[in-house]
């Protein structure tokens, strides 16, 4: 293995690059029009064109990836997250073009990848799941199927994508009259993000927590896990904030469900990176919910806590070596805390922000780690996913992790376009948050105070009139500033750096007032 094509775009694809470099491997990569001046693409060795935006017409497009791997000589392809990452289909293809895919076997990501094949394959090994069917939804019957059970189990209810994961295709339905609706949602989301429709439905549980396990397994039948990971905070079943270890599970707890996700990748044959996703009840109870049978957004946060590159270990396992990671040597270490940035206006509903960013500024610092493709100029685009950043903070102490995302938070700064930031800020600052006082319903439920701040005047309006009088001025003036013999003489017009400085500094001023510092 030499030529990696990464058949993804955006952070993840840059974060796989910077992984192939490490490993002395050539990174190729595939771009959509809309991809076409990237950072990923501006990196790699080598790129092809596979398409229109519209990820069904690119990303999705298994011929056009294959021929673009055919005609840049690669011997591998890493699918990322999301698009193909988790279809068996894509990677049969890959294989019999002769490239390595760098997951799981199509077996095992049929086996497991497929979320009602996983709850029927766990149930029969006595791993204790979420009440829900054991059948895909498909036609009319599946949809008399779904009512029968929620009629059977009581409502909510959740349907959710059988062919893929990161909150697409999921829905919760309250009652009858929602369902029809719902239904038709989930499937057009799943069929625009996996190209496969299949939906299932499962009883939705309240006051849960969602806490994953990361597996990583070689295809010499050695695993291991690298402990949990708290995914709580959510909103519509999209996760906003990440950390690990979790405040709700205890080193007994952590040891079951370790155990119990090792058993997952033993039941299936699975080898790769993987993620094995629980629900955790106040009694400390982990019910199986599913595994992503790839590497997760969040990964940033065990890798915080570890050491380890989950990404090179992926691509070592490809490689048909054996893990030199053994379960007695995993030692954890202090606390990460990763925030997703999006491009999203918290204070109206979330709403997308699409639109070119005029101004990034990126935090730094001990502790912190930012994964972004982005540069200023650029343009978030309404085709894809709404993330500009994951940021992460990693403490000695849960209380230092969260300390430094607060200062993070503060030195960041996306002009042009509203984002989460303001918002991430406020659940820093939050008792419940600090406190670990939280559960899968804690945003939908704690929202309208959390973004009652967001939506006061800012204590910084004078200043920015202020900014835009300083601005307009120098704009009439500009043409006429001249180099001064002496800044300090009487009279003397300011200098071009000084003026420069100064436009800087109020840009930077009205960007925090647009982002709610």
């Amino acid at each position: 293995m030499r030529r990696i094509l990464i058949a993804n775009r955006g952070e993840i694809a840059l974060r796989v690059l910077r992984a192939c470099r490490d490993a002395g491997l050539t990174p190729l990569m595939v771009f959509s029009e809309a991809d076409r001046d990237s950072l990923p693409i501006r990196l790699a060795d080598d790129a092809r064109p596979i398409g229109p935006p519209p990820p069904a017409s690119s990303y999705l497009d298994i011929e056009a990836i294959l021929k673009a791997a055919r005609a840049m000589r690669a011997d591998a392809v890493h699918p990322g997250y999301g698009f193909l990452s988790e279809n068996p289909a894509f990677a049969e293809a890959c294989e019999a073009q002769g490239l390595i895919f760098i997951g799981p076997p199509p077996a095992a990501m049929r086996a497991m990848g497929d979320k009602v094949e996983a709850r029927r394959r766990m149930a029969a090994r006595g791993v204790p799941v979420i009440p829900g069917l054991t059948e895909r939804a498909t036609g009319p019957a599946g949809t008399a199927a779904i009512l029968a059970f929620a009629d059977q189990a009581g409502y909510p209810i959740l349907l959710k994508a059988a062919a893929g994961g990161g909150g697409k295709g999921m829905r919760v339905v309250h009652a009858p009259g929602e369902l029809a609706a719902a239904l038709r949602a989930a499937r057009s989301e799943a069929k625009a993000s996996f190209g496969d429709d299949g939906i299932y439905a499962e009883k939705y549980l309240e006051k849960v927590r969602h806490v994953e396990i990361q597996v990583l397994a070689d295809r010499h039948g050695q695993a291991v896990h690298l402990g949990e990971r708290e995914c709580s905070l959510q909103r519509r079943h999209q996760k906003l904030i990440e950390e690990s270890p979790s405040t709700a599970v205890t080193p007994a707890t952590r040891e079951r469900m370790g155990a119990l996700a090792l058993e997952a990748v033993r039941a299936s044959g699975y080898f790769s990176a993987g993620t094995v996703e629980f629900l955790l009840g106040d009694t400390g109870q982990p019910y199986f919910m599913e595994v992503n049978a790839r590497l997760q957004v969040e990964h940033p946060v065990t890798e915080m806590t570890t050491g380890y590159d989950l990404v090179r270990e992926q691509i070592d396992i490809a490689r048909g070596k054996r893990l030199s990671i053994r379960q007695e040597n995993i030692r954890r270490r202090g606390w990460a805390i990763e925030c997703r940035i999006l491009a999203e206006d918290p204070a109206h509903d979330f709403r997308p922000c699409p639109g070119r960013i005029a101004e990034l500024r990126l935090p730094a610092g001990p502790g912190i780690r930012v994964d972004t493709a982005l540069l200023p100029g650029d343009e978030i685009s309404l085709y894809y996913d709404a993330l500009i950043a994951k940021l992460v903070a990693w403490g000695r102490t849960r209380g230092q992790a969260i300390a430094r995302m607060r200062r993070a938070l503060d030195e960041f700064v996306v002009a042009g376009i509203e984002t989460t930031i303001p918002f991430h800020r406020e659940v820093m600052n939050d008792p419940g948050f600090r406190d670990g006082a939280i559960d899968v319903g804690y945003v939908d439920r704690e929202l309208p105070r959390l973004i009652a701040p967001l939506l006061e005047p800012g204590p910084d309006l004078d200043e920015a009139v202020i900014a835009a009088a300083i601005v307009a001025s120098e704009e009439s003036t500009r043409a006429s500033v001249s180099m001064p013999s002496a800044a300090s003489e009487p009279g003397a017009v300011a200098s071009p750096w000084l003026l420069a400085g100064r436009r800087a500094l109020m840009h930077s001023r009205r960007s925090n007032i647009r982002t709610g510092s």
